[in-house]
């Protein structure tokens, strides 16, 4: 697997990522979610050869503050370390970043793989959606 910036927009691809995990919110409005990735600070792709495994996406400043904004992994793919390898390369790239913030969903799952990614972060956000 290879982790290398997203820098071109293509739509079937992230329409296909997003739908996988049935964020359906995003894939009912495609202009706004292109236009999302268009202006997210960093873009992260992970890649076995050509093909998408998954992506993380943040937005902020980068030197104050960034926030994790989504990380999609196929579910075909998932437990393979791919979100975790992720989310590790924002995290060293950022390092000097003081506040990095990432919200999600309230279930079991996620509440344990962010828990053992983020515990040297020390983070704890509260957001009303």
């Amino acid at each position: 697997m290879e982790i290398r910036e997203y820098t071109e927009y293509y739509e079937e691809e992230i329409l296909s990522l997003y739908t996988s995990v049935g964020w359906t919110a995003y894939t009912n409005q495609p202009d706004s979610l292109r236009k999302g990735f268009e202006n997210s600070l960093l873009i992260l792709a992970a890649y076995e050869g050509d093909a998408l495994q998954g992506i993380i996406r943040v937005v902020g400043d980068g030197y104050t503050i960034v926030f994790i904004q989504d990380i999609l992994v196929y579910p075909e793919y998932h437990r393979q370390g791919i979100g975790s390898r992720l989310l590790q390369a924002v995290l060293e790239r950022y390092r000097d970043v003081r506040q990095i913030h990432l919200a999600t969903d309230n279930t079991v799952k996620n509440a344990a793989f962010y828990k053992s990614q983020m515990s040297e972060v020390g983070c704890l956000v509260f957001t009303r959606v």
